[in-house]
């Protein structure tokens, strides 16, 4: 299997499944004498570590992070920084009745008709599992912004679960960390509470959409045609196990709104260009305008459920399924440090691209 690797820079390649001894991440192009330790990345771990709550599967993972190499005396050296993540609550015979069947809105059969061979041990590969790496990967491209970009701030929350929206009008950010659905609507906290309950206690699951904001990004970030910054972010963010829909800004908002409406009016402030609307979710042409980086994602419903679904075998046999384990009833919960990581990552590493080609921006607006 080829292509576990994002980024250009500063890149990041994944490893490990669901249920093997460890999955991890090696992050490669990470600047030197950056002070970086386990536990500034253990703090990303920790939100999205399964077993904190109710609503999320109750397999417990300590989800400990390891440096391995690539930091000597508390600095990046600048060569290869290789992270680990041991598993140790695997449950591998929960999944003996699906070794000849497939899950229906899983992987599983793709991963069959193309390699010929799949780990049903909780999915392998395909399993959400693999998003601790992204998260620990994500803590080094934050650390290093840190340095580089302090002012940059990374920001997710969900703003949809099922059909069930947040009132913009109530949003407050400061009760995002209030709430185990990272939303920052507390009354959509409390109406998502009975309604996933609902849903869990049958079997059930449902989708939801995460957004995630950058503030403080510079302008200038990538490039007219083939390394967009919206591009990297949407397949940054796609690529995430569960995703079917990423949009920028307005998104597919944009398409019922008139030229005049979705033009976002320029003025020039004390401090540079201002803007009186952010339909472009901070980035035009590919490049950033120094707005905030505004992004949303859909995350499908978990596949893994209670509930009875008609599939087939390995031989082409018609057969039941319901799926045993430990799932998350609403995936898009966990999501969020997720999305926050991707953008890290997208973010410093177009940061580098930019400071190797062009350093300080060419074109000044006084």
């Amino acid at each position: 299997m080829s292509f576990n690797s994002f980024g250009h820079l500063f890149r990041v390649t994944t490893w490990g499944e669901s249920h093997g001894p460890a999955l991890g991440a090696t992050v490669d192009g990470c600047p030197p004498n950056i002070p970086l330790n386990a536990e500034m990345l253990q703090v990303w771990l920790d939100k999205r570590k399964p077993g904190q709550n109710k609503y999320t599967t109750q397999r417990r993972e300590a989800d400990q992070v390891e440096i391995l190499s690539g930091v000597f005396e508390g600095k990046t050296t600048g060569t290869p920084i290789q992270l680990m993540i041991r598993n140790t609550d695997q449950r591998s015979k929960d999944y003996g009745d699906i070794l000849d069947k497939f899950r229906p809105g899983h992987a599983d059969i793709t991963y069959w008709q193309k390699y010929g061979i799949r780990d049903h041990r909780g999915g392998g590969r395909s399993s959400a599992r693999e998003t601790a790496a992204r998260v620990a990967a994500g803590g080094v491209a934050r650390a290093v912004l840190d340095v580089l970009a302090p002012h940059v701030r990374i920001l997710g929350y969900m703003v949809q679960m099922g059909d069930k929206r947040i009132d913009r009008a109530r949003c407050d950010l400061t009760e995002i960390e209030n709430n185990p659905f990272w939303t920052p609507d507390a009354q959509a906290a409390v109406d998502w509470a009975a309604y996933l309950d609902s849903l869990r206690k049958s079997g059930n699951s449902v989708g939801a959409i995460v957004e995630v904001m950058a503030s403080g990004v510079p302008a200038g970030l990538g490039a007219p045609v083939y390394a967009k910054l919206d591009t990297d972010i949407s397949s940054a963010m796609m690529s995430i196990n569960a995703v079917k829909g990423v949009e920028i800004g307005a998104g597919m908002a944009a398409a019922v709104l008139t030229g005049e409406e979705n033009a976002d009016e320029i003025s020039m402030g004390p401090d540079g260009p201002v803007y009186s609307s952010n339909h472009a979710g901070g980035i035009l042409g590919g490049i950033s305008t120094g707005q905030d980086l505004i992004c949303r994602f859909a995350v499908k419903p978990t596949s893994s459920i209670l509930k009875p679904r008609k599939t087939i075998t390995k031989s082409g046999e018609e057969t039941e399924i319901v799926t045993k384990g430990r799932h998350d009833p609403c995936v898009g919960i966990r999501a969020v440090p997720v999305g926050e990581a991707m953008m890290a990552c997208v973010i410093l590493d177009h940061m580098l691209l930019h400071r190797g080609q062009i350093g300080e921006n060419q074109g000044q607006i006084r």
